[in-house]
């Protein structure tokens, strides 16, 4: 179908980055692969897969990272065009000032980037498809659970205040920069919202099918 082609094609260096995101952390972490498939497929349920990697089976760390693997590749390269190509965090510090001329003067700045539509369009590829879908979070609730199990046991036997001084500004810093990733795609779906929007939703309406990860 056209428009699923169309569609696969505008998303498609997104869709290899996340592919290769799982292919690449199971490869690291020891964990056998399958199939790959970088091609749109329709699934059980009248949705659209943009691809897989197959993956043997795992203990729940391992499985977690794996499918967690696209929103950390993700993350990064979102960080990397917002702040070091397309310089979004002058743009959102403007913004949290408040102060308008600032935040012109640095969107102003932005737009003259050198190849700044292809850093844009990219970015927006890639923080579109970066987040795991449903079969990645499969390990998320369990690993969560032991985490927290540790965490508690932690807590009970004494260790808060170690973990306050040697755990918490580490902690505080990636939460930090989590922040800032999703900041700068945030802002940039803001812009693209309703084109992205309208493209899925034609396509489904065209095909009867959703389109997923």
């Amino acid at each position: 179908d056209l428009s699923i082609a169309i569609f696969s094609l505008l998303v498609f260096p997104g869709v290899l980055l996340h592919e290769a995101s799982h292919y690449l952390m199971a490869k690291i972490l020891g964990v056998p692969t399958g199939k790959v498939s970088l091609l749109p497929q329709s699934i059980e349920g009248n949705r659209l897969r943009l691809g897989y990697v197959e993956t043997g089976k795992a203990d729940i760390l391992r499985d977690a990272l794996i499918g967690m693997a696209p929103l950390l590749s993700g993350g990064a390269f979102v960080a990397y065009v917002g702040i070091m190509r397309l310089s979004l965090l002058s743009v959102w510090e403007a913004l949290a000032l408040g102060d308008l001329d600032a935040t012109l003067g640095a969107l102003s700045a932005s737009f003259n980037t050198p190849d700044f539509w292809l850093w844009f369009y990219l970015m927006v590829a890639v923080s579109s498809t970066m987040f795991p879908s449903q079969s990645d979070r499969r390990a998320w609730l369990p690993l969560t659970l032991v985490l927290a199990l540790i965490f508690g046991l932690a807590l009970f036997f004494g260790a808060g205040p170690w973990m306050s001084v040697n755990l918490l500004p580490s902690l505080n810093a990636a939460l930090g920069g989590v922040a800032v990733v999703f900041a700068i795609s945030a802002g940039v779906h803001l812009v693209v919202l309703l084109p992205i929007w309208a493209l899925r939703k034609g396509i489904s309406k065209l095909t009867g099918m959703q389109v997923i990860g």
